[in-house]
């Protein structure tokens, strides 16, 4: 038996949660070892050993080595699997939908549901909480006009594009969003989940 991947991570957190799905769709051994972010822990000398950065998910290899940033984890879980595409501008298009995710969507709907769930601190920011769902919805708004005739982000099936970006859009009325609006968005993450291997955050 293969030695498993350990993941230090946050289970409630949409990066960490992207790794969870990953592993679990490719049938991969692994460990978790819940980080207290919210505690203060990724700010100690034990957890920068990890990861110098001191973010969550980090992946511990079967050899010993770490890998940090979830999309990055993500590229290298999938590669030889279905999760990643063989054409090659099948594989630009995943990344492309990596990059929104991190530059676009990430910094807007995952960060106010951070504030408004965890940090307590919904009406010490609501002004900047208000900017940032603006930013947010217009994110949502790209990706129901690429769904609204496709069945996932790039290419026919599932990829790690899909995975990323489900990973923060389906907890994101627990920042405030609403997604009633948003039907191919909807159908979606249905589609997502519906998968036999997929797992629920947490």
């Amino acid at each position: 038996m293969h030695e498993p991947y350990v993941v230090y991570g946050m289970a409630a957190s949409g990066n960490c949660y992207k790794i969870k799905m990953a592993l679990e769709r490719l049938g991969l051994p692994y460990r978790w070892h819940e980080v207290d972010v919210v505690g203060g822990e990724t700010k100690g000398a034990a957890f920068k050993a990890l990861n110098p950065n001191g973010k969550v998910p980090v992946l511990q290899l079967p050899d010993g080595q770490l890998l940090a940033e979830s999309n990055a984890i993500l590229w290298y879980l999938a590669q030889d699997s279905t999760l990643w595409p063989a054409e090659r501008l099948a594989q630009a298009e995943v990344m492309q939908w990596l990059f929104f995710e991190q530059y676009s969507h990430e910094p807007y709907i995952a960060t106010v549901r951070f504030w408004v769930k965890f940090a307590g601190k919904a009406n010490e920011m609501a002004d900047e909480i208000a900017k940032r769902r603006v930013q947010g919805y217009r994110a949502l708004d790209v990706m129901e006009r690429r769904l609204t005739d496709r069945a996932y982000l790039a290419g026919e099936h599932c990829t790690i594009a899909d995975l990323a970006l489900y990973a923060y859009t389906h907890v994101a009325e627990e920042g405030g969003f609403t997604l009633g609006d948003y039907p191919a968005i909807g159908a979606w993450m249905k589609r997502v989940a519906a998968a036999p291997q997929h797992v629920q955050m947490g």
